[in-house]
């Protein structure tokens, strides 16, 4: 593999994609749209530059000039920013809705050309996002917008060494927020920890004041790069700073608890975890939650949250979505797990990125595939990525692969990064390596 000297060496991603489900509905009488009032926020905030604003401004131009194409581009964009702000991805279905209606009026507008390449990646679509924004990138090579939504959608996909392409040439196109925040989570991949946080920091210090939720997005990112390296007080003063910027933000709420958990102040992540999931409930929160009142002893408030997770499952309006944090969930509380492969497998096919051969080893290993799972957690390791949780699962492959003495560096290196990173899974990483050193210890003695 080669190293991503490029963008690692001068100034990337999880970019600002969110978003998924919900419905618009279009009227059309005497050659003229009228907008749905489930088009309505429920809450107008009058702030300028806010999504609740920007969708007033934007049904207002539709409704003064229903067969022009900007007031519809103009609503995907404030509905995709009222999905990130409250992390309500129902929105997106609404943004789907007004792309549709602004192709119709103008089928090859730039605009939402663009935008619907933002959209497909929210819904998972990277393929097809890749296609999009390479199109839109062919009308505007200019425009460093869409080589950011290239390099998120190759990043997926797992061709690194395109993003790292893509993301140089955003970077050298316009060297913003968003660009930097690309370059902090490639240097990430590629465990280059210390360029992650520098990176980042210049994504804060050049996000938009006018954009609470990005500037919000930019510290939780910034604090989760942090804990990574260990140094928790300083993310969880990034995630208060975040909460600061963005009061409520269920995505620095989750992050705080985060943070908390790892403090051993379980009673606070639980509420942290209870405001979010108030908010909008989420799968990874879900399983945060359920897993927290697990080791509380609160059986049944777990079995709630893990109905909440398992309903995904039979939710049709979420599509693929959640499929891989799905699968893991099974694998990880030892549930279903054939079906559990199967959605992994059929992830592995479409994308080869760190994260899908890490679920598919995962599910393999659970599954008492040791073989075939060790191939796989040896291309989720392939980056040197510095997450306790693939080290995590390399040392229990390892281990039952019968390689001690590699699956006791792993596991003690997934303990050395984080010895908190999952509330139930920690636990199990540092009984298996007291097992190993156990083993080894008698085997020196005999």
């Amino acid at each position: 593999m080669k190293p991503a000297k490029k963008v690692l060496s001068a100034s990337l991603l999880i970019g600002f994609i969110g978003l998924s489900g919900g419905v618009l509905l279009w009227m059309v009488r005497s050659n003229k749209s009228v907008l749905s009032e489930n088009l309505l926020p429920i809450a107008v905030n009058r702030v300028p530059g806010s999504a609740d604003e920007r969708i007033n401004t934007a049904q207002r131009s539709i409704e003064q000039n229903p067969s022009r194409a900007e007031g519809y581009n103009m609503l995907a964009a404030a509905f995709m920013q009222k999905a990130r702000e409250t992390s309500d991805f129902g929105f997106n279905a609404r943004a789907a809705a007004a792309l549709r209606r602004a192709l119709e009026v103008d089928p090859g507008n730039y605009d939402a050309i663009k935008l619907q390449a933002k959209l497909l990646l929210s819904y998972h679509h990277f393929r097809e996002a890749l296609i999009e924004a390479k199109k839109a990138q062919e009308l505007r090579p200019d425009d460093h917008d869409n080589y950011g939504a290239i390099t998120d959608a190759l990043v997926e996909l797992g061709d690194y060494e395109g993003a790292v392409d893509a993301a140089q040439k955003m970077v050298d196109l316009r060297p913003d927020s968003a660009s930097y925040a690309r370059v902090s989570y490639l240097r990430s991949l590629y465990g280059d920890q210390s360029g992650a946080i520098a990176a980042m920091r210049v994504a804060v210090k050049a996000a938009n004041p006018n954009d609470p939720e990005g500037a919000a997005w930019c510290r939780v990112h910034l604090g989760n790069e942090l804990m990574s390296a260990g140094r928790k007080p300083e993310a969880e003063r990034e995630y208060d700073n975040a909460l600061a910027i963005f009061p409520e933000y269920p995505l620095a709420l989750a992050a705080k608890a985060r943070a908390r958990i790892s403090a051993g102040d379980l009673q606070k992540a639980v509420e942290l975890y209870e405001r979010a999931q108030n908010r909008v409930p989420l799968p990874d929160n879900a399983i945060a939650l359920g897993d927290l009142y697990e080791k509380l002893g609160r059986t049944a408030d777990a079995a709630r949250e893990y109905e909440l997770v398992n309903f995904v499952e039979r939710d049709t309006t979420a599509g693929n979505t959640y499929s891989r944090q799905l699968a893991m969930f099974w694998a990880d509380h030892d549930e279903r797990l054939p079906e559990a492969l199967v959605i992994a497998e059929r992830e592995r096919a479409n994308r080869q990125d760190i994260y899908t051969c890490d679920a598919l080893a995962w599910i393999l290993f659970k599954s008492n595939r040791v073989d075939e799972a060790k191939k796989a957690i040896n291309e989720a390791l392939r980056l040197n990525t510095r997450d306790a949780r693939l080290f995590y699962h390399a040392g229990m492959i390892y281990k039952a692969c019968g390689e001690s003495r590699k699956a006791s560096e792993y596991l003690t290196e997934a303990l050395k990064i984080n010895p908190d990173f999952d509330l139930l899974q920690s636990e199990r990483a540092r009984q298996s390596l007291l097992e190993l050193r156990s083993v080894q210890n008698r085997s020196r003695v005999s």
